[in-house]
């Protein structure tokens, strides 16, 4: 895809400024560290310093989208912006009425042709890569996000792996161009209970560094000064021989994976979750990358949330350990998906929440960790993904991106937002030049969907943002209607 190179002029007026005020503003009904963009009056395009990034062309961003595929998309955000919509939903799942039966069967088939087919790429992996195929005809990619995660023992993990594994080989199918990243939660493929012990562990050696932890391999920091380590109130006990062996059937898994990926040349990304067990799965990500992870050509990415108060600092720490062991590293820049629960969690302790006090310190941090990424695969090795579905930081890197021609260098920046939602932005930075992804989770309707809903639940702002997107596919609708009309 070539990169539209915009002239000087224009660069000169676009200022890569982390104080700027974002086009969100905080919601009284939203936590502080994330909210929702308001429906704008006039599109952010028509100003000369958004020439590389518009936004205001409904007819260009949605031309190639079937008006049945806008009607569906126009009709699920509309009722996804509604929080009883959102509350019904999760009670819905959650009833013990619609568990079993001819109830839970009317759920699911109505879940499937709607709120399903609008945030999923189908039921399997085959299904998966048909709706891949039909993205990347849009001049979009494809993360393929086999949708599981809290796996609980060794036989459920190993069945996950499996999962992981055909997804790899799936995407063989698929122009090579077509998919980006093969997505694992390490939650998927190693005992919920065994990562709470090892994010323990890590936690207390960061408090005491006597601590002797035999089983643990080559990493890259995970903890910063600010880290929060209120999780583990007292020592833990080591490892039993059994953990341990568990620990080993983990790392079997993860390596296979990550050879596997290795070998179809296809990056593998490791989403980020809850602090409660972030320390562990971050502990995977970085021994893997140092074993796999060489020249230019990251394999295994990690995932920084940025409404984190200690993301940035982390952040410069892990780079500057990977620069000195000459790892090239990937990371995914996303803002988090887990406000209410931290901040509860952290509340429980009597501990002030991890996340940051407001919507704009939010910001700053994205930007400001994006902004440093962005140079540093500019000037070095490494790779850069942007999850992010605010326009303002879209603008903002989009003008960064071409001062340092980082755009016009192949696999160094991709941009990412969750398939279903943002496709204004996704379009408009496709049509800019850039790399595009969706995030796109397949699975059983009963498997994905109450991750989605979660997320849901935990992300109103995220989806009440639709606004944006909801006013352009009117706009769109409207001019196909009245050219049949007249």
């Amino acid at each position: 895809m070539a990169t539209r190179v915009i002239p000087r002029r224009i660069l000169k007026s676009v200022r890569y400024n982390t104080a700027t005020k974002p086009l969100n503003t905080v919601q009284p009904s939203l936590t502080p560290a994330i909210a929702p963009q308001p429906l704008l009056e006039k599109p952010p395009c028509s100003a000369p310093e958004a020439a590389a990034l518009c936004l205001d062309d409904a007819e260009r961003l949605f031309g190639s989208v079937s008006t049945a595929r806008l009607l569906r998309s126009a009709a699920v955000l509309h009722a996804t912006a509604v929080g009883p919509m959102v509350d019904l939903g999760m009670w819905v799942m959650k009833s013990p009425v619609f568990q079993s039966g001819l109830p839970r069967d009317l759920v699911m088939a109505a879940t499937r042709q709607t709120f399903f087919s609008h945030f999923c790429a189908g039921e399997d992996a085959a299904a998966a890569v048909k709706t891949i195929r039909a993205l990347n005809d849009d001049g979009l990619r494809g993360m393929m996000v086999y949708g599981v995660e809290d796996a609980h023992d060794n036989e459920g993990c190993d069945r996950n792996l499996d999962g992981f594994l055909h997804t790899v080989s799936v995407r063989k199918l698929l122009p090579p161009s077509s998919v980006s990243f093969v997505i694992v939660k390490i939650t998927a493929i190693c005992p919920m209970a065994l990562l709470e012990r090892l994010s323990d562990l890590l936690r207390w050696q960061q408090k005491d560094p006597s601590l002797v932890l035999p089983w643990k391999q080559d990493s890259l920091p995970i903890f910063a000064e600010s880290s929060p380590l209120y999780h583990t109130q007292k020592r833990p006990e080591p490892l039993t021989t059994e953990e341990e062996r568990d620990l080993q059937l983990a790392s079997q898994r993860l390596l296979q994976l990550c050879q596997k990926c290795e070998e179809a040349n296809l990056p593998l990304l490791v989403d980020a979750e809850h602090t409660t067990v972030q320390p562990a799965i971050d502990y995977f990500t970085y021994a893997s990358a140092i074993k796999h992870n060489k020249d230019d050509n990251p394999i295994v990415f990690g995932t920084i949330q940025t409404y984190l108060k200690d993301a940035k600092e982390r952040l410069l720490l892990t780079t500057k350990a990977a620069e000195k062991m000459g790892v090239p590293l990937g990371f995914k820049l996303v803002r988090g998906a887990y406000m209410s629960t931290e901040s509860k969690l952290a509340d429980s302790f009597g501990h002030a929440s991890p996340i940051h006090n407001t919507i704009q310190d939010t910001h700053n941090c994205f930007n400001d960790c994006s902004s440093f990424l962005l140079e540093k695969v500019a000037d070095g090795p490494g790779s850069l993904v942007l999850a992010t579905h605010n326009i303002e930081s879209g603008k903002l890197v989009v003008a960064k991106a071409h001062e340092l021609g980082v755009g016009k260098v192949k696999n160094k920046l991709e941009f990412a937002q969750l398939y279903g939602m943002s496709d204004a932005l996704s379009y408009g930075l496709s049509n800019a030049g850039f790399q595009v992804s969706k995030y796109m989770p397949f699975g059983p309707v009963d498997m994905v969907m109450p991750y989605l809903l979660r997320r849901a639940e935990e992300n109103r702002g995220l989806l009440a943002a639709s606004g944006f997107d909801r006013r352009l596919m009117r706009e769109e609708l409207g001019r196909r209607l009245k050219a049949a009309v007249f």
